[in-house]
């Protein structure tokens, strides 16, 4: 053997015993695909994305109102005289028309039963003066005279019956009672407090708004408020605004109407809001989008491949804005991994 091939035997015997001792660590199986740095799956570009929702947006302001009665009536004495009846208890409901109260009359009455008798005995001179002046048996002025003094009786029973009518106090409306101030046997005067009558049926609302709302209003429109101990909610339906606003505080003055489901008393205070817009839009966050030379962009899957989609927007606030056009509810919005993104490529997106 020459000194060539004994140097070659020398070099090659240890290249071999480190090749046995690493062959069992290797792997050369084609069974084993090798994924590219940070790819998805199947080789999809991995990024992260959310379905786009529909929001909406109420402008709504803070009011304070308070109930009114939709009437309310302090009955008093209209004449002087003794009650005699007293036809109401505290608190009692009474319909239009009642009788809740009678004051003496008998002075009045005796008064009309003396005028009823000089009208009958008018009526029987009135009838013969008649019949003379046909035949003109009494002169005209004679029984003018008569008619005169016979119209004026009837003018007179007129006003006895106006005074009678003023001893009765009737409900001038359905309502409740309040609490009573006579009894039987007490003497009123004029404009003695009886009760007062009030009809809750229907509840006037009102309350105030700023001057820069007051044309956003108009009849028909809703409020909605809420009252103490009460679940339900208050809606009120506005029928009036008033056409001067105050000229110290620049707010005007609303008017609604509240059917009382809830059997509310008038004078509580109220609080409610009021809407003045209601309108659905599409909030994305402002790192899906992407600006470019013509306008905005987003990213979105289409079929599990990125697409790239103009849009218009509208700013909301700083972590969000309004998309007005370009997208619709339950598209998937890509918002992560932008800078990778290629039209028409593979994605694998991974929902917030």
């Amino acid at each position: 053997m020459n000194k060539i091939t004994k140097r070659v035997l020398q070099a090659g015997i240890p290249l071999v015993a480190v090749g046995a001792l690493l062959a069992p660590r290797l792997d050369f199986s084609p069974s084993s695909p090798v994924s590219p740095a940070g790819g998805g799956r199947g080789g999809a570009l991995p990024v992260t994305g959310i379905v786009a929702q529909l929001s909406r947006a109420v402008d709504r302001y803070p009011v304070n109102g308070e109930l009114y009665p939709n009437q309310v009536v302090e009955l008093v004495s209209e004449t002087v005289g003794k009650v005699v009846t007293v036809n109401f208890s505290d608190g009692d409901r009474v319909k239009r028309g009642d009788l809740l109260l009678k004051v003496d009359d008998s002075d009045l009455q005796a008064q009309m039963t003396r005028s009823a008798y000089q009208k009958r005995l008018l009526e029987a001179k009135l009838e013969r003066q008649r019949m003379l002046l046909n035949r003109e048996s009494v002169s005209l002025e004679s029984y003018e005279e008569l008619e005169t003094e016979y119209n004026i009786l009837l003018a007179d029973m007129e006003l006895l019956q106006v005074r009678i009518n003023r001893t009765e106090i009737h409900a001038p409306f359905d309502g409740q009672i309040g609490f009573r101030h006579v009894s039987e046997g007490s003497h009123v005067q004029q404009n003695t407090p009886i009760a007062t009558l009030t009809d809750n049926s229907v509840l006037r609302i009102e309350f105030y708004l700023p001057e820069q709302y007051w044309n956003t209003l108009s009849a028909g429109k809703q409020v909605t408020f809420h009252a103490r101990g009460v679940e339900e909610d208050i809606v009120a339906e506005i029928y009036s605004i008033d056409p001067q606003a105050d000229a110290a505080t620049r707010k005007v003055l609303v008017r609604g109407r509240y059917a009382n489901r809830a059997n509310l008393l008038a004078g509580l205070f109220l609080d409610g809001e009021i809407s003045f817009s209601d309108e659905e839009f599409i909030m994305i966050p402002t790192e899906a989008v992407v600006p470019e030379m013509e306008g905005k962009r987003l990213w979105v899957v289409r079929g599990g491949k990125a697409a790239s989609v103009p849009i218009e927007i509208e700013s909301r606030d700083n972590r969000n804005v309004e998309v007005v056009s370009g997208i619709h509810a339950g598209d998937t919005v890509l918002i992560n991994g932008l800078m990778q993104l290629r039209e028409g490529g593979a994605v694998d997106v991974r929902l917030q």
